[in-house]
């Protein structure tokens, strides 16, 4: 779980939503990022003007897999995710995967991509500063 401290923090920012390439949707973000359970769970809290999710991630060590549990209105998803070149990438689907690292300018950033007609595009994006 340490491979993900750079996520830890309280984060303001902007969220995005993209079609075609184009922003169709921004408004404000804020997100907690803490670690729980002695360290073996990290909680991500999301609220944007678009979105609430209360996130677990967790780590299991018989698969060498990270679990990401997104709870929402609508219910609860798991997907797999592995760290890889400094960044979380969360696979949701064969067609879908989201990505978290953490930026040049010391901020944190997390975005979605879709597989369309052989190549990863952007279907969202939340970019944060650290609010302390």
């Amino acid at each position: 779980m340490q491979l993900l401290n750079f996520m830890i923090g309280e984060w303001i920012g902007t969220s995005k939503i993209y079609e075609n390439g184009v922003v169709t949707q921004e408004g404000s973000a804020y997100e907690k990022i803490s670690y729980d359970l002695d360290k073996n769970i990290l909680v991500i809290e999301l609220n944007t003007e678009m979105l609430q999710l209360h996130t677990i991630i967790y780590y299991d060590e018989k698969d060498s897999t990270y679990y990401y549990y997104p709870f929402s209105k609508r219910g609860v998803n798991r997907y797999p995710a592995e760290f890889k070149n400094g960044q979380l990438i969360v696979n949701s689907n064969d067609t879908r995967r989201f990505i978290f690292r953490s930026t040049s300018d010391g901020g944190f950033q997390e975005y979605g991509e879709q597989f369309i007609d052989g190549k990863w595009t952007k279907y969202f994006e939340d970019t944060f500063i650290n609010s302390q």
